[in-house]
């Protein structure tokens, strides 16, 4: 009489219920937290695909193309209110984005706590000042400063 290999060798259904400590819930209100992101991340998606999508084509496309985009482009563009909430948006959602990608990352690939706190500081600094610093430029970009040397304003500025 000789017993099937099968069973002396079965292996458990998939998700059979067995699960490691460290992955069940306990409660702690993260996962209200990361639903969020999640849908965040579907959303802010969808609307920077829009957002990007229509600055490379009127950038790229519309009028002269590649060959007309220099500081008098840039200059023009930021004088209308339009264009500086939509860089506005445009930074801020793909800074939030990439953000929240690279949390999600060092959430999944950084072992230690202390590992996973630095490296998020880290990021959310950084974060941080490029949106402040992309913020402030936006809404203090002066093509024609006043009392700068005559040779170094843009020939579109008007004599002082």
């Amino acid at each position: 009489m000789t017993t099937s290999t099968n069973e002396a060798h079965a292996l458990e259904a998939p998700r059979s219920g067995r699960i490691a400590p460290k992955y069940t819930r306990n409660g702690s209100g993260r996962g209200n937290f990361e639903m969020l992101a999640w849908l965040f991340m579907r959303v802010s998606g969808v609307i920077l695909v829009v957002l990007i999508f229509t600055h490379l084509f009127v950038n790229l496309v519309v009028g002269d193309g590649i060959h007309a985009v220099d500081f008098g482009f840039v200059a023009g563009k930021w004088a209308n209110p339009v264009w500086q909430v939509w860089d506005l948006v445009m930074l801020w959602l793909a800074m939030l984005h990439g953000g929240n990608g690279v949390r999600t990352i060092i959430n999944d690939y950084a072992d230690k706590k202390a590992t996973r706190m630095w490296l998020k500081t880290v990021l959310y600094v950084a974060t941080a000042v490029i949106i402040l610093l992309g913020t402030l430029v936006i809404f203090t970009f002066d093509p024609c400063p006043a009392n700068a040397p005559a040779d170094l304003i843009p020939d579109f500025c008007s004599s002082l």
